[in-house]
């Protein structure tokens, strides 16, 4: 497979959902940028069924935004795969504008309304555990922050999941190592995050969040597993992914860049001019 339109792909959305943030001066930033590769994956490599024309259509997959303060990120994915035009993002979290700093779901194509940590999770196994009763073929794919895994409901649902052998979910950690406002190994360990999920029934699979090839090999074939277990990626991640002068720091969680000079700076790095 060639990977460079994968490539291409993310960079664009990352320079597009970077201009938004801006513009609103507004928005987990670095959030949404550890998280764009995944996305791009799932939305533009044949890995989700949707159709942006009829976002409720029932043959879809559901895509569920755990970690929903990357909501830049999947407002762009949207808008770029035509669920809505690109000028509504325009109203991304401004008064009278549909967009939400967190994940609204009056957005067509997002699923969910959510803000706080792990909502997003139970409400995808729910979700999962309905198709799987009603014997649908629709999959669940559940997108998780690691520092959102602090969250005891996080493993509530994680033992719900395997005890219900939900084989159709699908869940990707962005283990981007940084939550609100510290390095998550120096705040409480996660490690080792293999060792935890597959203690409570789930295959494991652990890869590079930022490479396509590995991410693709994670993802073939998930329809036609053979294991009843869910299924939870590892996708080790840098936070910030593009901008070096905003990676990898975690007092930058939450927020944007609005300083002119951080502007420029952030944009020359970003767009590697």
């Amino acid at each position: 497979m060639d990977y460079s339109f994968f490539e291409k792909k993310a960079q664009q959305l990352r320079e597009e959902m970077f201009e938004v943030t801006v513009k609103a001066k507004t928005g987990h930033l670095t959030s949404s940028l550890s998280c764009t590769d995944i996305l791009t994956a799932l939305f533009y490599g044949g890995i989700l069924r949707y159709d942006p024309k009829a976002p409720d259509w029932e043959g879809r997959d559901y895509f569920i935004l755990s970690k929903a303060q990357a909501s830049p990120i999947l407002y762009e994915v949207l808008a770029d795969t035509g669920y809505f035009p690109k000028e509504d993002l325009n109203g991304f979290a401004q008064a009278g504008g549909k967009m939400g700093v967190h994940l609204q779901s009056s957005v067509p194509g997002s699923e969910i309304l959510a803000g706080s940590l792990a909502c997003g999770f139970g409400i995808a196994a729910g979700l999962a555990l309905a198709l799987k009763k009603n014997r649908e073929n629709n999959m669940v794919f559940a997108l998780l922050g690691d520092g959102e895994c602090y969250e005891g409901a996080v493993w509530e649902t994680a033992a719900f999941a395997a005890h219900n052998r939900l084989h159709n979910l699908v869940s990707i950690v962005d283990r981007n190592y940084i939550c609100a406002t510290h390095f998550i190994e120096d705040e409480l360990s996660l490690e080792p995050i293999e060792d935890k999920w597959r203690a409570f029934g789930f295959e494991v699979k652990r890869v590079d969040g930022h490479s396509f090839p590995e991410l693709f090999a994670a993802l073939a074939n998930v329809r036609s597993r053979r294991s009843t277990k869910p299924l939870v990626i590892i996708a080790d991640t840098v936070k910030g992914k593009g901008i070096p002068m905003i990676s990898d720091q975690p007092l930058w969680h939450g927020i944007t860049v609005t300083d002119e000079s951080d502007i420029a700076q952030a944009r020359k790095e970003l767009y590697n001019k």
